[in-house]
């Protein structure tokens, strides 16, 4: 095949990237976080240049946060000095020359190794051990290798280029480990969802919980079951999970409420008595109104229903009684005329 020859017209306005950071570090670096270098990159030289934290969160269609760790990363990785003040916050960056020393295969077969002198640091920056970096970075490199490969199993297909992002999202940047996607993966197609849209959503969730470990999505899941299992189970409702409207409510009574299976399963149980049919509207009216009483045990509401037959049998009673005085006060009274009465029974004598 001819070798093609590549031309370049347009010097200016240009911003140069080094051939160093595109062959050893943008390869290991999630996208994010070469966005934010790029940025960084582009706007070095200019001198109308003012950016902030936010600015640049903002132009790359990010959250804070995320400028945050992708300077943490390029800080580890030597590229990046961040200049703190006494209170931590960050007053200034700047960027290192490329000097990561890599050998790669094709250097070996050749004999050459690449080398270049680490650029000097300021004193506040802490020192950066580089084959720590390279340690850890090969132990991502092999833990993401597996983890798109597990990804395909479990999905039964070959992943696309943004299935494969998002997968190396959740470890790069939510810091979920290995196990945990894994088990994330599991358990969502176990529960017959494959879209990587719902996967996406479920590790945000667990991100947002402060899920860190496996053993904390097991519990977390085993509660989910067991409390979507009982609405649906005391609602008669089969063969599907809880739509989205429904999963709210069951969580608002669970999670916010704080109640037990069994006062959920119980307020269902009155929902269908009432109203012969699932209705969640009803069941949150019922919920609510014993939240509001601090009902926490099925005594409790034993208690409360006591009560209610009380007020309602003396309510009844107040109510007969009401009824009688108001019909003899209705009662239209007879007079007479006892003397005519009198002459009325001489004479028929």
């Amino acid at each position: 095949m001819k070798t093609l020859t590549l031309k370049n017209r347009f010097q200016t306005n240009a911003t140069l990237l080094p051939n160093d950071f595109i062959d050893n570090y943008m390869v290991d670096a999630n996208g994010e976080f070469v966005k934010v270098y790029l940025f960084l990159l582009r706007h070095l030289d200019d001198p109308c240049s003012s950016i902030t934290i936010s600015t640049i969160a903002d132009c790359l269609n990010n959250t804070e946060n995320d400028i945050l760790r992708a300077f943490r990363y390029w800080e580890k990785a030597g590229l990046l000095c961040v200049e703190r003040d006494a209170d931590g916050k960050i007053t200034g960056l700047e960027l290192q020359k490329t000097a990561r020393v890599v050998k790669t295969a094709s250097s070996s077969s050749k004999g050459t190794e690449a080398q270049s002198k680490p650029a000097p640091k300021a004193p506040e920056s802490p020192k950066v051990n580089s084959k720590a970096v390279q340690i850890d970075t090969f132990r991502a490199q092999k833990e993401i290798k597996s983890l798109l490969f597990i990804a395909e199993q479990y999905l039964g297909k070959t992943l696309t280029h943004t299935e494969m992002e998002t997968i190396t999202y959740f470890y790069d940047t939510l810091h979920m480990s290995a196990d945990l996607i894994e088990y994330l993966l599991e358990t969502c197609v176990e529960n017959g969802h494959k879209s990587m849209h719902y996967i996406q959503k479920v590790a945000f969730s667990w991100a947002e919980s402060g899920i860190e470990t496996v053993a904390q999505a097991k519990e977390q899941s085993t509660i989910y079951s067991r409390n979507c299992y009982t609405v649906l189970n005391a609602f008669g409702i089969k063969n599907r999970g809880p739509a989205a409207s429904e999963l709210t409510y069951i969580k608002k009574w669970a999670e916010e409420f704080g109640f037990s299976p069994d006062i959920i399963e119980e307020a269902c149980r009155r929902t269908i008595s009432a109203t012969h049919q699932p209705s969640f509207e009803y069941t949150d009216k019922i919920l609510t109104k014993w939240h509001d009483r601090n009902i926490r045990h099925l005594r409790d509401i034993t208690s409360l229903d006591e009560e209610y037959q009380k007020e309602h049998a003396t309510g009844k009673v107040s109510a007969r009684s009401r009824n009688v005085t108001r019909n003899l006060n209705n009662f239209e009274r007879r007079s007479y005329d006892m003397d005519s009465l009198e002459e009325q029974l001489l004479n028929s004598n």
